[in-house]
C-alpha cells in the first residue's frame, strides 16, 4: 500500500478518536428544576434534562429516599413532578434515553429536589437590631421546639435568593447566624428553614420575613409633629418627616417598630422633600420615641442615618388636680393651682402672674427606653405609671 495513503488513514484514525474523545467529553446531560428546586407541599414542579442530542427523550432515577413509580420509562423534553409530597423529596439525576440501559449510564449531576411545608415555621429574630451600621455584625437567631436543623436564605433587591448557611443544633436549641459585617451585600430579606437531621429534603415552611436594614450611608431628614410634641387624646397626631436630600421614600419607627409601609416623600414649604404620617386620633398608646429614616426607592435595604428623636405625649386630659395614681413623691415639685392665685402664691419661687402652667401625662418609661430593643419586636407598652410633668409655656420646654 502506498506510504501516502496508510499516512492518510492514520491521520484519518486519530482524528476520529479525537471526535469521539470530545462527543464523549461533552455527551454529559444536565438537569434543572424550573420554577425552583424548593417546592411547597402540594404544588408542582418541570424537571428538564439537557441533552446535546437533537433526541430529547431521557430517563429519570431517583438516587436516594423512596422510589417513584412515576419516574419508569422514558420523557420526552421535560417531566412534571407532583403534586409532590414528602415521598418526593430527594435527589434526582438524568440520562439520555437508551434502550440498552436500564440504570443511569453517563448521568448528570444530581439535584436535590427539597419539599417545603412539611414542618410548621420557625421564628427567627434579629439581634441587637434589624436596622445596622455598616461594619457591625447582626444576629439572626431561627428557632423551633421541634426541629434540629436550620437553613437560612437571603433575598436581595434584585430578587435573587442565595443559601446563606445551615446549622445543626442540639436539643432542640436555637441556631444564630452571624451576619457582617454589614455591607449593601449583606442586607436584605431573610427568611430559616427548619428541618430533621435524618430528613434533609424535607422542610419547614418559611418563617416570616426580618428585613436587615444598613443605615448611616446619607444625612439624616428631620422629624416633626403639626400639632407639637404634645396632644391630647382624641386629637388626630401626624408626623411630617423632611430632608432637603432628594429621597423618594420616608421610614416612620416608634421604639423599633416600623409603621407600616414607606411613604413617597412630596415637596414641602422651602422646596424640601416631605412626607406625612397620620396616626389617627390621639391616645396614650401613641406616646413614645420617634425617629424617621429616608431612602431611595432603587435601594431599599440602604437607609438614611436616624432622625433626631421626637418625644410624642397624648395627654387624657389638662386638669388641675393631680390623678389619684400619681406618685406621692412628685408633689414636692408641682404647684397646683386653683381659682384665682393669692397675693402671696408662687410658682417654684417666682411671682404666680409671670407664667402660666399646663399639666401632662407622660409615658416616663418610654422616654427612658432605647429605639431599638432586640427582636422580635413588640408595639410599645400603655401607660404604666402616669407622672405629671410641669411645662413652661412661655420658655418651650418641661422640667419633671
Amino acid at each position: 500500500m502506498c506510504p501516502t495513503l496508510l499516512s492518510l488513514l492514520s491521520i484519518g484514525f486519530c482524528v476520529s478518536l479525537r471526535i469521539w474523545a470530545a462527543v464523549g467529553e461533552y455527551d454529559k446531560p444536565s438537569l434543572s428544576a424550573w420554577p425552583s428546586p424548593m417546592v411547597p407541599l402540594g404544588q408542582t414542579v418541570t424537571l428538564q434534562c439537557h441533552l446535546h442530542s437533537p433526541l430529547k427523550r431521557f430517563r429519570l432515577f431517583k438516587t436516594d429516599g423512596t422510589s417513584l413509580r412515576e419516574l419508569h420509562g422514558n420523557h420526552f423534553n421535560n417531566f412534571t413532578l407532583g403534586p409532590v409530597t414528602r415521598e418526593h423529596a430527594g435527589s434526582y439525576t438524568c440520562s439520555r434515553f437508551s434502550r440498552s440501559l436500564a440504570v443511569c449510564s453517563r448521568c448528570s449531576d444530581p439535584l436535590q429536589i427539597v419539599v417545603t411545608g412539611v414542618f410548621t415555621k420557625p421564628s427567627i429574630s434579629a439581634h441587637p437590631s434589624p436596622l445596622m451600621c455598616a461594619g457591625e455584625n447582626v444576629t439572626l437567631r431561627c428557632h423551633s421546639p421541634l426541629l434540629d436543623k436550620f437553613i437560612l436564605h437571603q433575598e436581595n433587591s434584585t430578587g435573587h435568593f442565595q443559601r446563606r448557611g445551615e446549622m445543626l443544633t442540639r436539643g432542640h436549641a436555637p441556631a444564630d447566624f452571624i451576619i457582617g459585617p454589614m455591607t449593601l451585600a449583606s442586607a436584605g430579606t431573610y427568611r430559616c428553614y427548619g428541618s430533621l437531621r435524618h430528613s434533609p429534603y424535607e422542610w419547614s415552611a418559611p418563617s416570616d420575613p426580618v428585613d436587615i436594614v444598613i443605615t448611616g450611608l446619607s444625612k439624616k431628614p428631620s422629624l416633626s409633629a403639626q400639632r407639637g410634641p404634645v396632644v391630647r387624646s382624641g386629637e388626630n397626631v401626624t408626623l411630617v418627616c423632611s430632608s432637603e436630600s432628594t429621597f423618594d421614600q420616608f421610614h416612620l419607627l416608634r421604639e423599633g417598630d416600623n409603621l407600616g409601609c414607606p411613604l413617597a416623600g412630596g415637596q414641602g414649604p422651602h422646596g424640601v422633600l416631605q412626607a406625612e404620617f397620620p396616626l389617627g386620633p390621639g391616645t396614650p398608646a401613641h406616646s413614645g420615641v420617634y425617629r424617621c429614616y429616608g431612602s431611595f426607592t432603587h435601594s431599599p435595604y440602604s437607609w438614611s442615618d436616624s432622625s433626631d428623636p421626637l418625644f410624642l405625649s397624648v395627654t387624657e386630659s389638662t386638669t388641675s388636680t393631680c390623678p389619684s395614681t400619681m406618685d406621692p413623691h412628685t408633689t414636692e415639685d408641682v404647684a397646683i393651682m386653683e381659682g384665682e392665685p393669692n397675693e402671696d402664691q408662687t410658682v417654684n419661687g417666682e411671682d404666680p402672674a409671670a407664667e402660666d402652667v399646663i399639666y401632662a401625662r407622660l409615658n416616663h418609661g418610654a422616654l427612658s427606653k432605647r429605639l431599638f430593643t432586640s427582636a422580635p419586636l413588640s408595639p410599645m407598652d400603655p401607660f404604666t405609671e402616669p407622672i405629671i410633668y410641669e411645662f413652661n409655656v412661655n420658655h418651650n420646654h418641661a422640667e419633671p
